[in-house]
């Protein structure tokens, strides 16, 4: 079992936490683009407030512990790991809870390259604790505007996870997706889920497009986010967001698997 104190540790070591790999240019790219209100960086939430680029800054400062000095421009970004930790603790009470009620639960990934593994260990502890794990709408397709211009991709699940493929991609149940920022796979799925009638997921859990289209839709939402996606940061100050989780998104795989173990322990969801 990790401690707290342990699972510090491997935040730093492993830059999940701390200096991080994400640059400050790339962060203050997102937040203007955001400000602008531009889809790219919205990623299915629509700010009920003008959120002005100082305003993000101080949001991110408190939210992750980014330098809220407008003067910072370049090097790597920081996460404050008490931060995370913080997250991941409110993270498993939102789990922990959903597996008391045996609550429905849809998870999904815009990051499965990295993040799978991760979702995947959460889907099987919370089928096992009696929760349905929601696949719906399998094989549907799914246009999404990239700077690659529309690309098509078709909605597929792995170890009840959610994500999307190139047409043609051949799954074999270990295949990873592609990667994804858009909304618009959990609103194809939440929309297959209301025309067969049910259930609908009590708890959405991921990152990007899922967390922020589940939850502006009005569904409890919590997933995991870096620096440079300040939309789930927002959707938890404006309250469409549950729990956001700051970290880097992008490190090796098996680098979250002491996240894995943490959260659902203290979730009493350990197998």
């Amino acid at each position: 079992m990790w401690s707290t104190g342990a699972l510090r540790a491997h935040l730093l070591a492993a830059r999940l936490a701390g200096t991080v790999a994400t640059t400050r240019e790339q962060s203050l790219r997102s937040y203007r683009l955001f400000a602008a209100r531009d889809p790219r960086a919205l990623i299915g939430i629509n700010p009920r407030r003008h959120w002005c680029l100082t305003d993000l800054l101080h949001l991110m400062a408190e939210e992750c512990g980014v330098s809220d000095d407008l003067n910072v421009t370049s090097g790597p970004d920081v996460i404050d790991p008490e931060r995370t930790l913080s997250g991941l603790h409110a993270f498993a009470e939102r789990l922990a809870d959903a597996a008391r009620r045996r609550a429905p639960v849809l998870l999904g990934t815009g990051h499965p390259h990295r993040l799978l593994g991760f979702y995947g260990a959460l889907a099987d502890a919370l089928s096992a604790a009696g929760c349905e794990v929601l696949t719906p709408a399998t094989g549907e397709r799914v246009d999404i505007t990239t700077r690659f211009g529309l690309r098509t991709y078709n909605l597929d699940y792995v170890r009840g996870v959610a994500l999307v493929r190139e047409p043609g991609a051949r799954s074999t149940g270990c295949e990873t997706g592609a990667h994804t920022h858009s909304p618009l796979p959990v609103r194809t799925v939440l929309d297959a889920v209301a025309r067969r009638g049910g259930p609908l997921p009590e708890l959405v859990i991921g990152d990007h497009g899922w967390v922020c289209g589940a939850g502006q839709l009005g569904f409890e939402a919590i997933g995991l986010a870096d620096t440079d996606d300040p939309a789930l940061f927002v959707g938890r100050a404006e309250g469409r967001v549950s729990v956001v989780v700051p970290l880097d998104d992008a490190v090796r795989s098996d680098y979250y698997r002491p996240l894995t173990r943490y959260v659902l322990n203290r979730a009493c969801l350990s197998q």
